[in-house]
């Protein structure tokens, strides 16, 4: 009964589960990003102002670019692991479940 209903889901959504997985990693960043920021610029916070200020860039763009290129495979494999009939359901969920999280932590 229950498949009669997410089976088409992921079928529907089969084609972009790869996208899916990298708009999900993004999102990740966006409402955590700010975590992890706040760790490093403490673990920075003695250095002179021209380190501090190089190393947050380099955080930023390749830091986080890393994060993005290889956390959206290792989201996509994670994925893999739920049956097929619920994968489609199961991203939805966790676009869901982020959009919760960035409520809790007031970013819509």
């Amino acid at each position: 009964m229950l498949s009669s209903v997410t089976v088409p889901i992921s079928q529907l959504l089969a084609d972009y589960f790869t996208e899916m997985s990298l708009m999900l990693m993004a999102t990740l960043l966006v409402v955590y990003g700010d975590i992890i920021n706040r760790q490093f610029k403490r673990s920075l916070s003695g250095l002179h102002f021209i380190i501090r200020s190089s190393l947050f860039v380099l955080l930023c763009a390749f830091g986080y670019g890393a994060l993005t290129l290889y956390g959206a495979p290792l989201l996509h494999h994670m994925f893999n692991f739920i049956a097929y009939e619920y994968r489609g359901v199961a991203y939805i969920a966790a676009f869901i479940g982020l959009g919760i999280a960035a409520e809790r932590r007031r970013y819509i």
